[in-house]
């Protein structure tokens, strides 16, 4: 396992470097001034050219690129043109929220979305099936800001229950996570369902029944466990989309998350913003995925990393 794991930070160098290199480009493809948005339009052209001197933007684009990487290797991804601030030390204020969003949302998703799927497979067909069909398909497909709007209107407007902004304590993240792991429910589901399938009819689950091993542990022990590993794709999957998702969740609910701060550092064409906070967005989902992989050992002993 050690030498699977060291194989896979190898993998992860080149991609994270592609990735860099994709983020740096992007960036400065969005139409605008950087130093026009934070000085404004009547300030001197010659200010201007300072300002431009002093941040590196004068500089040949594969200077800039190089340069990015070296700091970044370091850890110094860089300094906010508009705060000032290391983006570092921005990010760290902001990371924790959006990785409560995603893990929060990605649990949520995973506890309902399991225990619809196992349902609807051991009642294949019949109306718990057919019901958990059609809630599974409403969840995939209404919109996260949609389904904000109307959460808020019936727990924080109707009923009081929950704040409608911020997230400064359990209340508050009730609503968020529930918003992002909606469509998580209904994509695990049809995972599960798909998986257990696959399982309940093999020979050594008819066997187990044959043998009067009560049906619950057929269900959730025997078949469930080698079912584990698709749904755990699924999961490590969908952990993905729910961080790069809270984006919509961020800015609904007013949360100051990373999400939120990558939008705001776009309008603003914050060049060093944008790259570091895509970039530690995306290794997080990189270690995730890479911990998933290796928890399917640990799920099913036949997996071996030789």
């Amino acid at each position: 396992m050690i030498k699977y794991i060291i194989k896979r930070i190898f993998q992860m160098i080149p991609m994270m470097l592609v990735l860099s290199l994709i983020v740096f480009l992007m960036v400065r493809m969005i139409p605008g001034d950087p130093v026009d948005l934070m000085l404004g339009f009547d300030v001197p052209k010659d200010t201007k050219e300072y300002e431009r001197e002093r941040l590196g933007l004068n500089d040949p684009l594969p200077q800039q690129y190089l340069r990015f990487v070296g700091n970044a290797l370091k850890g110094d991804l860089g300094t906010s043109i508009f705060s000032g601030e290391p983006v570092v030390k921005e990010l760290a204020k902001r990371f924790p929220k959006t990785l409560t969003l995603a893990v929060g949302g990605t649990l949520f998703g995973s506890l309902f979305g399991i225990i619809l799927g196992i349902i609807a497979a051991v009642h294949r067909n019949g109306p718990a099936d057919n019901i958990i069909a059609v809630t599974s398909l409403v969840a995939l497909s209404t919109p996260s800001f949609f389904l904000a709007l109307i959460l808020m209107l019936i727990f924080c407007l109707q009923l009081r229950w929950f704040p409608s902004i911020g997230m400064d304590n359990w209340k508050g993240a009730v609503l968020p996570i529930v918003t992002l792991g909606a469509q998580a429910v209904g994509s695990i589901a049809r995972t599960t369902r798909s998986a257990m399938l696959d399982v309940i009819h093999q020979d050594y689950i008819r066997t187990s029944r044959a043998r009067g091993v009560p049906e619950r542990l057929v269900i959730y022990v025997h078949a469930f466990k080698n079912a584990l590993i698709p749904i755990l794709t699924a999961i490590g999957l969908r952990f993905g989309g729910l961080l790069a998702g809270a984006t919509l969740v961020e800015t609904v609910f007013s949360i100051p998350g990373i999400g939120r701060f990558v939008v705001d550092s776009v309008g603003n064409r914050d060049y060093p913003a944008v790259q570091g906070s895509i970039l530690v967005l995306a290794l997080t989902f990189v270690i995730v995925n890479t911990a998933v992989d290796l928890l399917y050992a640990a799920v099913d002993p036949r997996v071996k990393y030789d």
